[in-house]
């Protein structure tokens, strides 16, 4: 096979599978929307919605905004559909302010304590009232300083106008549906907790639709569902109109792997109610950030999860399963939509069979190509384990060798270079990859196979891929992951097309006929791995944004890279062997990294964007911080203040020092070792994500005396166990954290949040997570210790630090100056927040 046809027709055929997946992915709608009447689902009447939630500005919990404006403009658009909605409903609103705490494992491990906080809870029934209910989630407030279109007022202006929809249909539901705009998820999922575990409407619920975001606008991603409970995922396989499901996503952001975490916890840990949790996932460079408008939402999109959840949900509180459903709840499901068109969903118990069936036939195949001629089997066998090991080895030097590159790019501070350009980490990593794959079968084929007949090799390594996915199926599937049915495509089709065309190629070799019927039959799997790649890609590039300075973002982009780009060589791998040569492919892509390379260490490739159709910013947190540290007997022993700078992603914020020079001559604040999280006011623990970086700006002053003391009573309960007894005292603002460590020698044992037992974070010190609403009394809290007879230097330590989110003291004068300096292709958050440690 010549080099000059093989190489380009390859190319040609992934560069044209690409193409479909991305068509798919950009196609929102199966077929373009018809004028909606009254009674259907309208995009643009929740466009209406969107832009007035937005209108708001950024809904902090506690501020006005959020407590007061959105809960007005929600409650008044409710009224307005309750009065035009027809006999056959009843609706009931309900304004539920819960105070309650929690403990979640979520960033290492904290406990979460939320007082007045609000939730506008909205109930659909037949006019006779109903038993059991689905329940729809949104969240209609905002982190800081951003307006939240995405994330999450435009699932609420979808629930609005599917409430909008359902009241006026004639025909009343069999189940009721409670629409939930809760009011603090973004506090770490406080009011879902606050509802599901105290409304009395919760008790009716038994499934439940998650509405989330993790970018802007595209199509809205099923990323979990259950805990079992298959019974949901074939509710949305028969009713969601543009599906878009992955059992491959759930299993990824199961594992940990993104920092993230949805309402989806809640309601499965606390209130045992399984469901199905959906996201946008498109541009999530811009998610969290000023630039999440509602106008850079498609109202293809709206109008594509407004007709899969109206489906599902009125599937749900139609369907006979869902008031029986503790009959239907045991078992996984194997899931996954076909570019967008279906979905595929059968019992993991299924696909368990199917995996082993088709890896026993694989393993036949190879055995019995291993057994002919008998004579020649102990020789067939070792030339199939060194083909084996050959590409097991290859893939490994290739894995090892383009670490190396981003090892290098990071450590010379180039680090993202690809992150406004993705194209650059193609050209980079993904060439690399495939240089390095080719090198070593090249030099394999030169010295070990000399000689050796090119269409034996080629039906050899073959067979070593084959054999190397019919093991991963095995493992796998006995690992208990339903992605394990990807493997079973990459066996299955694999297997099937040499059988079609053995004949073809024994007689003739790779002819262009050959190599025609060979790439039609790999159609399947490779289409499949190109279309899931894009989602795989979609959801973590913009993630290596904001996931902390300690993990190196180019390691991980190249480890995806290398990863499919070994997937989808792994068939070609053969091809190798059956060209003449791959000289010419070799120059090619080592000439195409090495020109990537050196531009990259040129600088050429800026990280960040300020376009304004499409930006991509660095983030920035910047925390004007006042310090106090008392010692045991209350007396201040040191008092500074500061702005703290965090950047968000690996570079820190080492791009930005040439437009604020005067950041490299200010004084790094030393972790103060004594005190819980380093003395610093941590809003969320993810300390351990970050390079610690204090900065104290000369010239700052305290910008106001610390605006949270603390009252306290101790108590001894017998020998060795004491009780502490807290209450703030002073006017505290909306969110505060308290950070507590048991001096030397003492331990926590109990305490009056979350289960009453003390949850320790990463590092283990105490964290807790404090918020409230508009007005909340005094934040009253007790722990026990027990600490050894002598104890002179006190028996706990306890921090708490104040943030402004929001208000006249969000940001001091100073802290405005220094944002107004920040590039236009950063988005830098500011709040004040005050530090105060105390020893009793």
């Amino acid at each position: 096979l010549p080099e000059a046809r093989g190489a380009p027709l390859v190319l040609l055929y992934l560069l044209g599978l690409r193409a479909l997946a991305q068509v798919s992915h950009r196609q929102l709608l199966s077929r373009p929307p018809a004028a909606a009447g009254p009674r259907d689902f309208s995009a643009s009447r929740a466009r209406g919605y969107l832009d007035n939630i937005t209108a708001i500005g950024p809904r902090t919990v506690g501020s006005p905004e959020n407590e007061v404006l959105a809960v007005n403009y929600l409650l008044e658009q409710i009224r307005g559909i309750e009065r035009e909605s027809t006999d056959a409903h009843k609706i009931s609103v309900d304004i539920q302010r819960p105070t309650g705490s929690f403990s979640i494992d979520f960033l290492g491990g904290f406990t979460s304590y939320y007082a007045n906080i609000t939730n506008v809870v909205v109930k659909l029934e037949p006019r006779n009232g109903a038993e059991h209910a689905v329940l729809s989630n949104c969240h209609f407030d905002s982190v800081p300083n951003t307006p939240g279109a995405s994330d999450d007022a435009v699932s609420c202006a979808v629930m609005l106008e599917i409430l909008n929809t359902l009241s006026k249909s004639s025909q009343s539901l069999q189940h009721a549906v409670i629409f939930l705009f809760n009011g603090a998820e973004e506090n770490i999922l406080q009011a879902s907790h606050g509802f599901i575990t105290q409304h009395e409407w919760a008790k009716s619920i038994r499934a439940f639709i998650n509405l989330e975001a993790a970018g802007v606008g595209g199509k809205e991603l099923v990323f979990q569902t259950g805990p079992e409970n298959p019974w949901l995922v074939q509710a949305y396989v028969v009713a969601a109109k543009h599906p878009f499901a992955s059992v491959v996503a759930q299993e990824i952001f199961q594992s940990g792997i993104i920092p993230a975490d949805t309402d989806f916890r809640i309601y499965r840990d606390f209130g045992n109610v399984p469901g199905i949790d959906l996201a946008f996932i498109e541009n999530g460079y811009i998610y969290h950030t000023k630039y999440d408008t509602s106008d850079r939402i498609l109202t293809d999109s709206i109008q594509r999860a407004g007709d899969n959840i109206l489906a599902v949900l009125k599937y749900l509180a139609t369907s006979e399963k869902l008031a029986k459903s503790f009959e239907y709840r045991h078992g996984n499901v194997v899931f996954f939509d076909i570019l967008g068109l279906f979905v595929l969903a059968y019992p993991a118990r299924v696909g368990t069979i199917m995996n082993y069936i088709t890896s026993a036939i694989a393993f036949f195949y190879l055995s019995k190509k291993v057994l002919q001629p008998k004579p020649r089997a102990v020789h067939n066998l070792k030339k199939l384990l060194t083909a084996f090991s050959l590409t097991l080895t290859s893939w490994v030097c290739t894995l090892v060798a383009v670490l190396m590159v981003a090892m290098f790019v990071s450590f010379i501070g180039r680090a993202l270079s690809w992150y406004t350009h993705f194209y650059v980490s193609v050209s980079l990593y993904g060439t690399a990859a495939a240089a390095k794959l080719i090198l070593v079968h090249m030099l394999a084929k030169k010295f070990f196979y000399k000689n050796v007949n090119e269409q034996f090799l080629g039906d050899v390594f073959f067979d070593a891929s084959l054999m190397i996915w019919s093991i991963a199926l095995a493992v796998m599937t006995h690992m208990g992951l339903c992605s394990a049915f990807i493997c079973t495509l990459w066996v299955a089709f694999p297997l099937l097309t040499k059988l079609m065309i053995h004949k073809e190629f024994s007689q003739k070799g790779a002819t262009i006929k050959f190599i025609a019927m060979y790439m039609l039959g790999m159609f399947v799997p490779y289409l499949y791995m190109l279309y899931l790649s894009w989602t795989v890609f979609e959801m973590f590039t913009p993630v290596m944004g904001r996931s902390g300075s300690e993990i190196p973002p180019d390691m991980v982009l190249a480890g995806f890279i290398v990863i499919f780009t070994v997937i989808l060589s792994s068939y070609f791998i053969n091809f190798i062997y059956l060209v003449k040569s791959t000289k010419t492919t070799l120059v090619t892509l080592t000439t195409v990294f090495v020109v990537t390379l050196i531009l990259v260490c040129s600088g050429i490739f800026f990280p960040y964007s300020s376009d304004a159709a499409n930006p991509k910013p660095k983030r920035v947190f910047l925390q004007h911080t006042s310090r106090r540290f008392h010692d045991l007997d209350g007396n201040v022993v040191k008092s500074d203040s500061g702005i703290w700078i965090n950047g968000f992603d690996y570079n820190g914020i080492s791009h930005i020092t040439p437009h604020v020079p005067e950041i490299n001559d200010t004084i790094r604040t030393p972790c103060e070792e004594q005190a819980p999280f380093c003395g610093l006011p941590w809003i969320l623990p993810v300390h351990f994500m970050f390079r610690f970086r204090m900065f104290t700006v000369a010239g700052l002053y305290r910008r106001k005396p610390a605006a949270v003391a603390i009252s306290h009573t101790t108590r001894i309960l017998r020998a060795k166990v004491y009780l502490f007894e807290g209450e703030n005292v002073l006017t505290c603002p909306s969110h505060m954290s308290l950070y507590v460590r048991p001096r030397v020698g003492s331990a926590l044992s109990r305490w009056s949040l979350g289960d009453g037992m003390p949850v320790a974070s990463l590092g283990g010190d105490y964290f807790v997570f404090y918020s409230h609403g508009l007005h909340a009394a005094p934040w009253h809290f007790w722990v026990e210790l027990t600490a050894p007879e002598k104890h002179s230097d006190g028996i706990v330590s306890l921090a708490i630090a104040a943030h402004y989110f929001f208000g006249e003291d969000q940001k001091s004068p100073q802290l405005y100056a220094l944002l107004e300096r920040f590039p236009n292709w950063t988005f830098s958050s500011g709040w004040s927040c005050t530090y105060d440690l105390f020893v009793f």
